[in-house]
């Protein structure tokens, strides 16, 4: 009888501490779950300053390309619209700036087959492959439906699997070029920075174009491009007319209205943003600008585009883009 409550009071000893130990137990994981949480919370809020300061200076960025476009041309110190990158520091943040021409690219609406070819020809494409998608590329863009001996009409596409046909009309953008048959993602990604609908030329202005680009020219050589880039570069030193290209179709035209603006810029915690702005400039002093075309995305990925407003209010932030 006198051992009975000994191990009553044992038992209930054991349950007591059991009960302590699950007490324990559930506040440390109770404490955990609010420590990661927690952390969470302040990796998300660190994300949305880091983004919040990225877009903030890209938007200076291309702010301060616009005014270098307002700049006279023969100003010094004047940033050159030839894609030559301009490294600039602003709120903590460096940014590569480069203003392009959109003289300095292919326009796919008013280039001639020849040029056509020889730009896809440069990216690697085959004699007989660059002529089929040129004819396939014509096709889309004329208004008519007559196929031509290699491209491609509404039958093509059908047969190809494809859900659309040929706009036959002008091309609207250039991202419009991933719709026509033939066309690759990896070949488009290649030709995007050397292709325009905005120059309305059908030339290259040869005073600007970069080297890939002058790789467009039919019958052009490295040889000839590396000769004719070290006598554009000294005649810009030498504060001499600029040369031009001994070809056809490149030609010497004064720039255009029309640039694209790249920023690239990164803060010193790794983060990133690329925007890319089409900028037009006007002649009226209350609205010198406006965008015709505006992507953001990280460094190497730059988003599909939105809509940019018309005046000198910045384009609408993409909600898609990540930093």
């Amino acid at each position: 009888m006198r051992g009975a409550p000994r191990s009553v009071m044992a038992s209930q000893r054991g349950v007591a501490l059991i009960i302590v130990i699950w007490i324990g137990t559930l506040l440390t994981l109770v404490a955990s779950s609010f420590i990661y949480a927690m952390r969470s919370d302040i990796h998300v809020v660190g994300n949305s300053l880091s983004r919040a300061r990225l877009d903030a200076a890209a938007s200076a960025g291309v702010q301060r390309a616009v005014l270098e476009m307002a700049k006279p041309l023969q100003l010094a110190g004047r940033w050159s619209t030839d894609g030559q990158p301009q490294t600039w520091e602003y709120a903590g943040a460096t940014m590569n700036i480069s203003i392009t021409d959109e003289s300095a690219k292919v326009d796919l609406n008013a280039a001639n087959e020849a040029l056509l070819r020889g730009l896809f020809q440069s990216q690697g494409l085959a004699a007989e492959e660059a002529a089929a998608l040129t004819d396939a590329l014509m096709d889309w863009k004329d208004p008519d439906t007559l196929k031509r001996l290699r491209g491609a009409e509404e039958p093509e596409y059908l047969a190809a699997g494809l859900g659309y046909k040929p706009a036959n009309a002008p091309f609207q953008s250039i991202e419009e070029l991933r719709l026509v048959l033939g066309m690759t993602p990896a070949l488009y990604q290649r030709l995007a920075p050397l292709i325009t609908i905005y120059s309305r030329q059908p030339g290259i202005n040869s005073a600007i174009a970069g080297r890939e680009v002058l790789r467009a020219l039919p019958g052009v050589t490295e040889a000839q491009i590396d000769e004719f880039l070290v006598r554009r570069e000294t005649a810009r030193a030498n504060k001499q007319p600029i040369p031009v290209f001994p070809s056809p179709f490149a030609t010497s035209f004064s720039a255009t209205n029309i640039a694209q603006v790249r920023v690239e810029a990164a803060l010193d915690d790794g983060s990133t943003l690329v925007r890319e702005a089409t900028v037009l400039r006007l002649p009226n002093p209350k609205r010198s600008f406006t965008y015709l075309r505006w992507r953001e995305g990280r460094a190497g990925e730059v988003n599909a585009p939105s809509v940019a407003p018309a005046g000198n209010e910045p384009a609408p932030k993409n909600p898609s883009a990540q930093t």
